[in-house]
């Protein structure tokens, strides 16, 4: 996730990183503006068009239901990644709540806490993984008998380990360590780590309609591709520079509703889930010290 100053105007105006959509629709908007001064080109030397009356009459009034089908679909794309990011919101509240409830009922210096601070922390860091599509066992921590013989021969790494969390709560029940009131109270966090993850696979999972997203881009394609045989009457050479900057516009908003709708990625405005799981991995160590 990019990090920056939204009251710094200047640095933000004149920054370009590697997702920018700028440098991404640099080609396209190169093709656009050739195709405007092609157009232009033929009607003021070649065919010499007969003048509208209104040549932009149109185009203002397709622009302006193309612009709410745009605002829909980027509000559309912004629920998802904000719901996404109180999800994780949730993640990290329920891991604190979790070890701190822990860290109060088990004994001090009690081998368990080592093992839920690795588990807490195991669970969260293949969720991560694997809502970006693959877990890497080799990046998770062993304890005990959750070795990688545990893993091994599962799928669904983000179930295995909260399993994992169960058994061993369960164990210390067993024992007498935590006794059946101390078990509801756990209850709450325990349920919440799969709710919150059922919650992000539907959103990984449920995309933005197909049809929408393939009615906006022909709309999009057709209003610009269309646009230069009224603005060249207006505008002549001018043209070319005012479709562009329509083009990147429509374009651009389109391309940014298309990166967030999938907010647990790696480009620079999906969520810092590196820097998330990082800082409650932190935040365990701390609560289960003593």
């Amino acid at each position: 996730m990019l990090i920056y100053n939204p009251k710094d105007w200047w640095k933000l105006i004149f920054y370009f990183h590697k997702a920018d959509t700028f440098r991404k629709l640099l080609p396209a908007m190169m093709g656009v503006m050739a195709y405007t001064f092609f157009i232009s080109y033929l009607e003021n030397n070649v065919f010499h068009f007969v003048p509208l009356k209104n040549p932009l009459a149109i185009h203002s009034l397709v622009g302006f239901v193309l612009s709410l089908l745009l605002v829909f679909r980027t509000n559309s794309s912004y629920d998802r990644w904000w719901e996404g990011r109180k999800i994780w919101g949730s993640f990290t509240n329920n891991s604190r709540n979790l070890a701190l409830k822990l860290s109060a009922i088990l004994p001090d210096k009690h081998e368990s806490k080592e093992v839920f601070r690795i588990l807490v922390g195991n669970y969260l860091l293949a969720v991560k993984d694997y809502l970006r599509g693959h877990v890497n066992l080799e990046h998770l921590d062993y304890v005990g008998n959750y070795n990688e013989a545990f893993y091994a021969n599962y799928k669904h790494i983000p179930n295995r380990i909260g399993q994992a969390i169960h058994l061993e709560i369960s164990r210390l029940y067993k024992v007498g360590i935590i006794n059946a009131e101390q078990l509801i109270i756990l209850n709450g966090e325990l349920v919440s780590f799969t709710d919150n993850l059922g919650a992000c696979e539907r959103i990984r999972n449920t995309p933005i309609p197909s049809s929408y997203n393939i009615f906006i881009k022909k709309m999009i394609f057709l209003y610009v591709f269309t646009m230069p045989f009224g603005f060249v009457l207006e505008f002549k050479f001018w043209a070319a520079p005012i479709v562009t900057l329509i083009f990147y516009a429509f374009a651009g908003i389109e391309m940014i509703a298309e990166e967030i709708e999938d907010p647990f990625g790696t480009d620079s405005n999906d969520l810092a889930l590196d820097t998330i799981v990082k800082n409650v991995k932190n935040n365990l160590s701390e609560i289960f010290k003593n």
